[in-house]
């Protein structure tokens, strides 16, 4: 075993990570039944941090953010 395979990383550790530098989660589900296509649900997410020099999207009257 190498050293990479051994390390451990603490959950809170590869969330910061991946918040840090954001995330994209896309998925497809489809209900099917006997070839017919009863529910289908696109997933597209984008998941990040924000903080002072990433500014919110959203905006709040008044100028505000969330």
């Amino acid at each position: 075993m190498t050293v990479v395979e051994r390390r451990e990383i603490a959950l809170v550790d590869l969330l910061d990570r991946l918040l840090a530098g954001g995330v994209v989660i896309t998925g497809d589900v489809t209900l099917r039944i006997a070839d017919v296509d009863l529910v289908r649900i696109d997933l597209n997410a984008l998941i990040s941090s924000v903080n002072e020099t990433v500014p919110s999207p959203f905006e709040l009257p008044g100028g505000r953010s969330l």
